[in-house]
């Protein structure tokens, strides 16, 4: 039955997996802590406006890929397919412009409605940062630099590369639109019908086509590079210079661009060659423009997202679960002092295991199943003794050890 299984483009994230991507956030929350950043959750669902007002009707997202719908009151509510304009959104309503500057962590699921594959799903989960209210490039290079540092937290800094370039000012963007839209009407008879729409209203998103015709348009088409004034130069210059001043390689690619009208001078993704299609797995820019698009004052802004599940598909196998010890008591009395052993040892941070009925030797084969390191066995003599037997079930060593010594006995075999 079609109802048993997950939505297509959506999938259960099963305990293994589950371990992956904990290990990625707890990671990428302790690094965003380390340089400042404060942990915050925006709703999964806004306002439709408040993403198709900056991403644009004519984007692809919001004409092919929001999951939209209206909702009982009549509103217009859309899924979020990405974090960064319910930031934006939460800094205006939540009174937060007098904290300038302020600096966020988030995490969640995000949806966007595209063609399933490796690395790609309809409901995805992302980690965020962004950074508002610093117009400095050294704003740039904080945010990069805590990309980097999580990647090398994940271990993965080896196996990515740090993909770099800029879209200048407003006054250069201007300036490279007058000269694409020269170029791209000079081929209109080639581009697609979704390139022609976009050719008018903003010629720069005609350079995220992902059509193939377009994309050889593309390839030849003006560089941005070569339009940019000596302000947009000299940002440029100081992010590169602070980069090379941490030691972070990159590799300035040109064709890299934001369509989007707010992003401006810095943009940059993590890319790897070992997913296939889906090479980006961290990517994000400067987005001066964004707050005005949502009806607040000029603000800058930059931040950028991570995908979890490709940086779980980079990471292989999943971190090891916290050992396990099993609790085995024999008897009545034994029973019902297990329970309460069972609580005080997992208010020390313990992962215990008791099953609630069985002999000892369904429960010790139980153990076994479950990979269990030690065994807990207590009986009516251990009673006597104010003490348990503790088995190490890797080694097959048996030690007697008192109730008030057990938790920190544990914790140091473990």
């Amino acid at each position: 039955m079609t109802a048993l299984q997950p939505v297509r483009g959506t999938h259960d994230i099963l305990p293994a997996e589950m371990r992956r991507h904990s290990f990625i956030v707890d990671s990428a929350r302790r690094v965003a802590a380390c340089h400042g950043y404060d942990e915050m959750a925006t709703p999964i669902f806004e306002f439709t406006e408040v993403f198709s007002r900056p991403l644009g009707e004519s984007s692809d997202v919001v004409s092919k890929e929001m999951y939209s719908f209206s909702d009982r009151g009549g509103e217009s509510l859309t899924l979020r397919p990405e974090a960064t304009a319910s930031i934006a959104r939460a800094l205006l309503s939540g009174g937060l412009m007098q904290d300038l500057p302020c600096r966020f962590f988030c995490h969640g699921p995000m949806f966007r409605y595209d063609r399933p594959q490796k690395g790609r799903q309809r409901q995805f989960h992302q980690i965020d940062v962004e950074l508002l209210g610093i117009a400095h490039p050294g704003a740039d290079v904080e945010i990069i630099l805590l990309a980097y540092e999580l990647l090398r937290e994940l271990g993965l800094e080896k196996r990515v590369t740090l993909e770099l370039n800029t879209l200048g000012d407003p006054a250069s963007r201007q300036a490279y639109r007058d000269v694409l839209r020269g170029y791209f009407k000079d081929h209109e008879a080639r581009l697609s019908q979704d390139s022609l729409e976009r050719l008018e209203r903003n010629p720069l998103r005609i350079l995220d086509s992902k059509d193939e015709g377009d994309r050889q348009i593309v390839a030849e088409a003006p560089r941005l590079g070569d339009y940019l004034n000596q302000a947009s130069r000299d940002f440029f210059a100081r992010v590169r210079e602070g980069l090379e001043r941490l030691e972070i390689s990159y590799s300035i690619n040109p064709h890299l661009v934001r369509g989007l009208d707010y992003y401006c001078h810095s943009i940059f993704e993590f890319t790897t060659g070992e997913l296939g299609a889906q090479s980006t797995v961290l990517g994000g820019g400067r987005y001066d423009g964004l707050m005005e698009l949502l009806g607040g004052p000029p603000t800058p802004g930059i931040g950028w997202a991570g995908g979890i599940e490709r940086l779980a598909l980079m990471l292989g196998e999943p971190p090891e679960k916290a050992a396990t010890v099993a609790l085995v008591p024999v008897g009545n009395a034994a029973e019902q002092k297990a329970v309460l052993l069972a609580r005080d040892l997992r208010r020390h941070g313990l992962r215990i295991d008791l099953a609630p009925e069985g002999s000892v030797k369904k429960r010790m084969k139980r153990a076994n199943k479950i990979s269990a390191a030690l065994a807990i066995l207590m009986g009516d003599d251990e009673l006597q003794q104010n003490a348990v037997s503790l088995r190490d079930l890797r080694s097959g060593e048996q030690s007697l050890v008192s109730f008030d010594d057990l938790a920190a006995r544990l914790a140091d075999t473990l």
